[in-house]
């Protein structure tokens, strides 16, 4: 099988959703303590509240914003070894 980046992309794309999906439910379903402080705490970096520009004719929005957690983040880890390894 050849690898390309676009794959490598692919494999920590979907390893972070996942860890991210992991989070949230984790998120819902603990109680307020220990375990939902470690896995559930996320940052959030990003440009927020989104960049508009207002050109009369034309107006442009931009904005993104990354959720990340504990969980997130070792998907992310768990996708790339997932790549190197089949």
């Amino acid at each position: 099988m050849r690898k390309s980046g676009w794959t490598l992309l692919l494999f920590i794309f979907i390893g972070g959703l996942l860890g991210g999906v992991l989070g949230e439910i984790l998120r819902a379903l603990t109680p307020p303590g220990t375990v939902q402080n470690i896995f559930a705490r996320a940052i959030m970096p990003g440009v927020d509240p989104p960049l508009t520009v207002d050109l009369v004719m034309v107006k442009f929005t931009i904005g993104f914003l990354f959720k990340l957690n504990l969980l997130t983040v070792l998907g992310m880890i768990l996708g790339l070894y997932l790549y190197k390894n089949i």
